[in-house]
């Protein structure tokens, strides 16, 4: 994690595991990797990179503004849409979404959270 300006190509940044919770599995084997690239210092904007295999699991959001670059899934947000995306695709989550995302091929995105 850096606490300077700087720039990173999101397709070959070096990911870390970050296993589910298995009661987040609905289906398949997905595994999560991710990295945190930048952090505020009270801890509540945060920036990072995250990657999903096929599957599909639950999640509940936080407010979150991401940018897919590889990969597609479906997102069905509990009492609302659904919607697929895709590379180059941006998509909004706000606080306490219920989702389920179906995880057609392996999906990479570039992420920020505030908390």
């Amino acid at each position: 994690m850096t606490t300077h300006s700087f720039a990173l190509h999101i397709p070959d940044a070096e990911l870390e595991p970050d296993p589910l919770d298995p009661e987040q599995i609905v289906s398949g084997t997905p595994e999560v990797t991710g990295k945190v690239v930048w952090e505020s210092a009270d801890g509540r904007q945060i920036r990072g990179i995250w990657q999903i295999t096929p599957g599909v699991v639950t999640d509940t959001e936080a407010d979150e503004l991401f940018v897919v670059v590889s990969g597609s899934a479906t997102i069905e947000v509990e009492g609302g849409a659904a919607f697929t995306v895709g590379p180059g695709d941006m998509a909004v989550l706000r606080a306490g979404d219920r989702t389920t995302w179906t995880v057609h091929e392996t999906l990479r995105k570039a992420y920020a959270i505030s908390l």
